[in-house]
């Protein structure tokens, strides 16, 4: 994006370094200062609340994306792994300043829209616009679900997304404009790359429909340089070009290993 590009040159010295793992540190820092409040009150103390930030707790601004994704100490690992994994090859991809923006952008979009529908806000759609953009840049990254089922991180976003439109149909309107925002956010810095994937998709499809239309019937695609059979005279007979022979003749398998090589002299 060139408008990322030219603040990129004018402010990128201000970036931060290796956000996702100060992101992930305050995340488990929280888990464990759960288990030691004696009050059970840390939680709704750091969450996004509109009204209370209005009256003066504007902490809450920022302190929402450090609440833990998950309160199962076995789940908590394993998700914040995941997340700084992400996070850190988004950063590797893009560069410091691009992922900055990124989640900046969406730290924004959820606090507007929750001043927007009073509701409160966590991160957690915030955390969905980043593992959306990990699987459209990597879309054949494998992870093992349930730790032995290897599974392609692209039919997980696909499936996350099914779960949204379920989300999106049943949930208030607080859900949906917190949905919104979120596929926002990433068609904000993926839409351009989208839309140029389906027109080069569509592109090579009709080529290739053109091709077959124009192609003769009854042409053949391989003929045996000695005997003269095609694909069309044997349908299981599979046909070779000869490396010792000069020029790009072609043979049945009959005849590959029992022919005359030709030379450009002869």
């Amino acid at each position: 994006m060139r408008i990322i590009d030219k603040l990129e040159r004018k402010f990128g010295r201000f970036a931060i370094v290796g956000l996702m793992k100060y992101i992930v540190a305050l995340n488990l820092a929280v888990f464990l200062l759960m288990y030691v409040d004696p009050t059970g009150s840390l939680i709704s103390k750091l969450m996004l609340y509109p009204e209370r930030v209005m009256k003066g707790e504007v902490w809450r601004l920022v302190t929402y994306i450090f609440i833990p994704p998950s309160t199962s100490p076995f789940w908590i690992l394993f998700t914040l792994y995941f997340y700084y994994m992400i996070g850190t090859a988004l950063e590797k991809e893009w560069g410091s300043f691009k992922f900055n923006i990124y989640y900046l952008t969406g730290i924004l979009g959820t606090t507007i829209s929750s001043f927007i529908t009073g509701a409160a806000a966590t991160a957690y759609y915030l955390n969905l616009s980043l593992f959306l953009a990990f699987a459209f840049i990597y879309p054949n990254y494998q992870i093992l679900v349930f730790f032995f089922l290897p599974v392609k991180i692209k039919y997980l976003a696909w499936l996350d997304i099914i779960l949204l439109g379920i989300s999106f149909i049943s949930g208030g309107f607080a859900t949906k404009l917190s949905i919104i925002v979120a596929i926002a956010n990433f068609l904000l810095f993926f839409g351009k790359d989208m839309i140029l994937y389906v027109r080069n998709r569509r592109k090579v499809y009709y080529n290739r429909k053109n091709f077959v239309t124009e192609m003769p019937r009854d042409k053949a695609f391989h003929r045996c340089t000695v005997c003269g059979i095609t694909e069309k005279d044997d349908k299981t007979m599979e046909f070779r070009y000869c490396s010792k022979c000069e020029g790009d003749y072609e043979y049945c398998m009959v005849h590959l290993k029992n022919h005359e090589h030709i030379k450009k002299n002869d």
